[in-house]
């Protein structure tokens, strides 16, 4: 799932540090997709102060609702859909159309959640200018992170720019899916490309996932 999805999840808990955890692995993967860290091998540490142990229980939240996410028949039946509208417009571009089906299914429901006013994304912005730099570096240097300031610089910027508050409009989704592809593959899309893409996110939305908060109902009675 992606940012928006996560903070579903946490939206009533009134730890900011919490909420920055159920961020954080997707945080670290955007400054390094070779980052693979493990918070429980050192909860002797990170569970004895209050807001890394907060950090921590977002963390595991996180790695949970992603595992739930990621076997359910929702995300199986989806992508494997999506994949099949996608295939003809990714067919002249290096792009996987599997590895698109999967952003644009976590991108839409995130542009769910906001175009039905289910989270407040202003809000999680709100929490994660709280966290308190000696709280993120204590947590980080300790899961391992040797470049703290390279995820300062990232994170400085995640959250000035509040990019996520764009997904309220759909037509923008083409343009940041295309550019975590191209994280991926070395590509140049076109203004059809992107009018394509767009075009079929928006019949998917209305045709397709008028139930989509069946997910976040199961999730949500399986993590409690």
């Amino acid at each position: 799932m992606n940012f928006l999805s996560h903070y579903y999840f946490e939206r009533y808990s009134p730890h900011s540090e919490r909420i920055f955890g159920a961020l954080l692995p997707d945080l670290l993967k955007n400054v390094d997709k070779g980052y693979n860290f493990h918070p429980q091998r050192f909860e002797e540490q990170l569970l004895a102060h209050p807001k890394t142990a907060w950090v921590s229980e977002g963390w595991y939240r996180h790695v949970a609702v992603d595992k739930l996410f990621h076997a359910s028949g929702f995300f199986l039946n989806h992508t494997h859909l999506l994949r099949r509208r996608l295939d003809p417009i990714v067919e002249h571009l290096p792009v996987r159309a599997s590895f698109l089906a999967h952003i644009s299914l976590e991108l839409l429901l995130d542009h769910l959640l906001i175009d039905h006013t289910l989270v407040n994304p202003d809000r999680l912005y709100e929490h994660l200018a709280c966290i308190q730099k000696p709280t993120m570096e204590k947590y980080l240097r300790t899961i391992g992170v040797n470049d703290v300031e390279r995820f300062y610089t990232f994170y400085d910027r995640f959250v000035s720019s509040r990019y996520i508050l764009d997904y309220a409009d759909i037509h923008n989704l083409s343009h940041a899916l295309f550019n975590i592809c191209r994280r991926v593959w070395t590509f140049e899309n076109t203004v059809e490309d992107c009018e394509r893409l767009t075009e079929c996110l928006q019949s998917y939305k209305e045709q397709s996932l008028l139930h989509y908060m069946d997910i976040f109902q199961e999730i949500q009675d399986k993590i409690i």
